[in-house]
């Protein structure tokens, strides 16, 4: 089998969690996240008191970041652990 590129890893998995959270923080900018909240949770017959906060562009850019870091980490060493079990 072939080795994995851990930067190429890392790269794919962090704009992967980075792209998730800013659907995320533009559905809360759109006020379409609490609807969509509900729906899910109405979809597992699940009913929680939880309330989504106001849309804060500083905040959605940090969590955006910090989430494409880990990312990055994550698909790094997972693509590090699979070079290394190849061998």
């Amino acid at each position: 089998m072939n080795n994995l590129n851990q930067n190429s890893a890392g790269l794919a998995v962090g704009l992967l969690f980075g792209l998730c959270h800013a659907a995320w923080a533009i559905m809360v900018a759109l006020n379409w996240a609490k609807p969509l909240m509900d729906w899910l949770l109405h979809l597992h017959m699940m009913t929680l008191p939880y309330t989504i906060g106001p849309f804060h562009f500083w905040t959605s850019a940090w969590l955006v970041l910090a989430t494409f870091v880990i990312g990055y980490i994550t698909g790094w060493i997972l693509a590090g652990l699979w070079n290394w079990a190849q061998k």
